[in-house]
């Protein structure tokens, strides 16, 4: 398989994983109900560098700004896969920061969150592990 497929392929991956993300994070909601700690994220408020906040308020902030960076990283792949299908070589190191990224964020996922977003960055993982090696591979037959 091409470097430039499975690079299409975790891109969409990505976007559906920030898809997903993004819209758990549109409602205030709690699996548990409404909870005491729920309540009191929303009614907590604290001066944060002259601004009053709640912590629900950093709560959601930082899960929206982790799904722009998921939305990037998706159009990244997308753009990655473009250059790959000429100089996969090229574009190696990319793949294997990203590749990286999404090892942590399995191990992180299974450490302190659910089957969904492990099941996710595993795959995605996974598909960029692939790219990593098939890149390589191809970058080997271009040299000889």
């Amino acid at each position: 398989m091409k470097p430039s497929i499975l690079l299409r392929i975790a891109s969409i991956l990505t976007l559906l994983f920030a898809v997903g993300h993004t819209s758990g994070g549109t409602s205030l909601w709690s699996p548990a109900g409404e909870t005491d700690v729920l309540q009191a994220m929303r009614s907590f408020h604290f001066d944060a560098a002259g601004t009053s906040r709640t912590y629900l308020d950093f709560y959601l902030g930082f899960g929206y700004i982790l799904g722009v960076y998921m939305f990037a990283q998706a159009v990244v792949l997308w753009q990655l896969a473009s250059i790959a299908t000429s100089d996969a070589l090229r574009v190696r190191p990319l793949i294997g920061t990203f590749l990286l990224v999404s090892i942590a964020s399995t191990v992180l996922s299974w450490r302190f969150m659910f089957v969904v977003p492990v099941i996710c960055s595993a795959v995605i993982a996974i598909c960029l592990g692939l790219a990593f090696y098939v890149s390589g591979k191809q970058g080997e037959r271009a040299a000889k």
